[in-house]
């Protein structure tokens, strides 16, 4: 009799081919389908020569392929196409089977589907899947949450394709029930437009106040690689400044400045205004890259607005120290902001996370990869209840050492005209949170002198809301109080 597979993948595209070969290569046999057969061929005769992997052409092809309880993974397009497949398959299914959508999904949609198919008896499970194409077939960090019953039959699977850290811990652990997975996704995704713009704004300030090369700067960002700032998007940045064109010159520099996005950095600045967490840092990286798309409004608008007319000419190495600074101290404020959604989220849906655990997870084969990470999950062993990574020991220390050159390059680019918005909101956040007394005395003030919509007083107990007659004729009847 020919032996069943030990798991399904639905769709072969970039992910979905590479996770079928991880898996594969890690001793599971994989039944495999997607909706142009002619795919399903192509690979089984080309990269899956003489592998483990059985082709379907129909889903009834792949679920009878499958060894029980059935372990289906789906790697297509979010959205609409999930919701086709499981529509479809479902009636194919049995109770108990799994089926499980590493997508980028939305985590409301997870949300949905948990409660769906656990109606219906079938275990659904959405993943967070990090790394890109070389983490899918090497190792990626893996953030699977949904049905508590189905993660000691996904396990073996999961944690043997998974990145591995030193230790041979995985980058993989489950997360927590219903939409867990892909809500811890989306802050790893939107953790990562953070980076990307700190770091985009630290070659910036490089590029047009020292007026560093290209080689330079890949000096620069090796170096940084080699301490504290040590991860993934530091290293391919200084390999990106490396790369030549075909005339020698370098090809970052004919690159157009018009970024894109594929909307999970959105979802999480949308959580987190439903939510009321002040996740700044990353909504401005989000900002920045729609007026990065503003190309031709922006090369009419450089020729009309007039910028600086202050000069600087900062000695160099004080200078990069200064940025090499602000630039730890602005992640520790995005990772600090992320953290603070996932724990609102947690209070939120009733999900037991383990804070800590999900920095491990993101160590190895994820893009947010780094050294910093171990020091969260150090935060979370000495305190599971922080409140704010800036409140631990280490977080606290380090940002007091930073701060200095990390205001001295915020006003440095304030000066010459140079935008930071992810710096500078960086900056912005820690001195907030630090303040015991911001001006929103005034602001609540206003807001009951113009709708009646109450405050409260230092001298009484909190909670206790009262409203006062500002014109004399207003009346004493207060709004409806409540908070967005």
């Amino acid at each position: 009799m020919t032996k069943k597979a030990d798991i399904g993948m639905i769709g072969l595209a970039v992910m979905g081919e590479n996770l079928s070969l991880n898996m594969e290569n890690k001793g599971f046999t994989v039944a495999v389908w997607n909706y142009e057969t002619e795919v399903v061929d192509k690979f089984v005769t080309g990269r899956g020569t003489g592998k483990k992997f059985i082709p379907t052409h129909t889903l009834e092809e792949l679920v009878q392929a499958i060894e029980r309880p059935r372990k289906i993974m789906m790697m297509i397009r979010a959205g609409n196409p999930v919701d086709s497949v499981i529509e479809n398959i479902t009636p194919l299914l049995d109770k108990g089977d799994i089926l499980i959508d590493g997508g980028n999904s939305n985590y409301f949609d997870t949300i949905r589907r948990y409660e769906l198919l656990k109606a219906k008896g079938i275990h659904f499970v959405g993943s967070g899947v990090s790394g890109g194409e070389e983490g899918a077939l090497n190792g990626p960090s893996l953030m699977p949450g949904g049905a508590n019953e189905a993660w000691k039959e996904i396990k073996p699977v999961f944690q043997g394709i998974a990145a591995k850290l030193e230790d041979g811990t995985p980058c993989c652990d489950w997360v927590g029930e219903s939409g867990a997975g892909h809500f811890v996704k989306m802050v790893h995704n939107g953790i990562e437009y953070g980076d990307m713009q700190l770091i985009t704004e630290a070659y910036h300030l490089m590029r047009e106040v020292l007026h560093l090369s290209a080689d330079e700067l890949s000096e620069v960002f090796a170096e940084w690689n080699t301490g504290e700032l040590n991860s993934y998007l530091i290293e391919i940045s200084s390999e990106i400044f490396k790369h030549k064109d075909a005339d020698g010159k370098p090809l970052v520099d004919k690159i157009l400045d018009r970024a894109g996005q594929k909307g999970t950095g959105k979802w999480t600045v949308n959580t987190a205004l439903d939510m009321g967490i002040p996740l700044t840092l990353i909504s401005e990286s989000v900002f920045a890259r729609a007026l990065s798309a503003q190309k031709d409004e922006r090369v009419v608008a450089s020729t009309i607005l007039k910028g600086s007319a202050t000069t600087i000419a900062p000695e160099k190495k004080q200078f990069l120290d200064a940025l090499k600074n602000a630039l730890y101290a602005s992640k520790i404020i995005s990772y600090a902001q992320g953290y603070a959604l996932l724990r609102e989220a947690a209070k939120e849906y009733n999900w037991n996370l383990n804070y800590g655990g999900i920095a491990l997870m993101w160590r190895g084969g994820c893009i947010i990869r780094s050294a910093f990470l171990g020091k969260i999950n150090e935060a979370y062993i000495n305190n599971p209840a922080l409140q704010n990574l800036l409140l631990d020991p280490f977080f606290t220390d380090k940002i007091n050492t930073a701060q200095a050159g990390w205001r001295s390059v915020v006003a440095a680019a304030v000066t010459a005209g140079i935008p930071v918005p992810a710096l500078s909101s960086a900056l912005a956040y820690y001195d907030g949170y630090r303040t015991a007394n911001l001006p929103s005395n005034l602001l609540q003030a206003q807001r009951d002198y113009f709708g009646a919509h109450t405050y409260e007083r230092t001298d009484k107990p909190r909670g206790e809301a009262f409203h006062t007659n500002w014109t004399g004729h207003g009346g004493s009847t207060s709004s409806t109080t409540y908070n967005v």
